[in-house]
């Protein structure tokens, strides 16, 4: 075969078609099983795939008896392919979302934090107001997230930011925050007004573990400050259990201060008076360069500045 070059003649043999197929063929690993998806006869995705090779002057596919994998020319297509499909799938939405502002899907990413703080009460306000918008919702650590980006199964993710983005990712950051220690009402220091850090470390303490983005932040504040930080009594990223453990009056967390800011009435949590200098760090809401968003993602985008920024100025 001979590479061919984006031409008139390519742009004009080049089907949509044919690459959902190959899309199709890879993901399901073999010919018979994506004709079986697509509802085609196996010689018709064989068709296929060899239009696009055609075409494209270049092998697509290797065959073996194990299924098929894409050649470095087939994942080159398959990127380009996914972005294509998404890209139409927002035009879709975004016909929909003219025709019915109250309409679309909305796709976000966040830590379990961001989900439970930000992204519960605003989704429920917004599904209330208007029933027939849908919303998928994932959580992960921030290099989790980004994978959900390549696979286009998230518009947007919102996450403390370590370190800028690979370049071929937008961040605006929403405000900056710092960590704050916490205890439930019951624990013995919710009563005091004066606490040393050191006093902090032989206590039991529930966290996120140390090789998540999170966990490695929090163990960073006590070494900036020549402590060895506390051991863990309970590592877990579920948000959940935090809350429960911190609420028995036993444990000590540490969490984000606006995640204290935006809980909903929570009268058994308490803020220690406890300073931690160097643990200031950006929220930022993390897009895909160069790709639009459905009106009903942006107008989710808006709401999050909004509430976002009323809370911040809390502060």
């Amino acid at each position: 075969m001979t590479f061919a070059l984006w031409d008139d003649r390519v742009r004009r043999r080049l089907k949509l078609r044919d690459v959902d197929v190959l899309l199709a063929v890879v993901q399901t690993g073999s010919m018979g099983k994506a004709g079986a998806v697509l509802r085609m006869s196996q010689p018709a995705v064989s068709k296929a795939i060899a239009s696009l090779e055609q075409t494209l002057g270049v092998q697509l596919l290797d065959r073996s008896r194990r299924g098929v994998e894409p050649t470095p020319y087939g994942l080159a297509l398959i990127k380009r392919g996914v972005a294509m499909f998404d890209e139409l799938r927002q035009g879709v939405h975004d016909i929909a979302f003219l025709t019915d502002p109250t309409v679309g899907e909305i796709r976000v990413g966040g830590t379990e934090g961001m989900i439970s703080t930000l992204f519960s009460p605003l989704i429920h306000q917004l599904s209330t107001q208007n029933p027939r918008m849908s919303f998928r919702v994932i959580s992960g650590d921030l290099r989790a997230l980004y994978r959900e980006f390549e696979a286009r199964r998230v518009d947007i993710v919102v996450s403390r930011l370590p370190s800028p983005p690979p370049e071929e990712y937008s961040a605006e950051v929403l405000y900056e925050d710092t960590l704050v220690v916490v205890a439930g009402l019951r624990n013995p220091l919710a009563r005091r007004r004066k606490i040393e850090i050191a006093e902090l470390l032989d206590e039991p303490w529930t966290n996120s573990p140390p090789d998540t983005n999170f966990g490695s932040f929090t163990t960073e504040a006590f070494r900036a400050i020549g402590l060895t930080p506390p051991r863990l009594t309970v590592a877990t990223t579920s948000h959940t259990l935090h809350n429960e453990l911190l609420a028995t009056g036993r444990y000590l967390g540490m969490v984000p201060r606006f995640w204290v800011l935006v809980q909903r009435p929570n009268p058994s949590i308490k803020v220690l008076p406890v300073a931690f200098p160097h643990t200031r760090h950006k929220v930022a809401i993390i897009t895909l360069k160069n790709r639009s968003l459905s009106s009903a993602t942006q107008f989710f985008v808006d709401r999050l500045r909004a509430i976002t920024k009323a809370v911040h100025e809390q502060k």
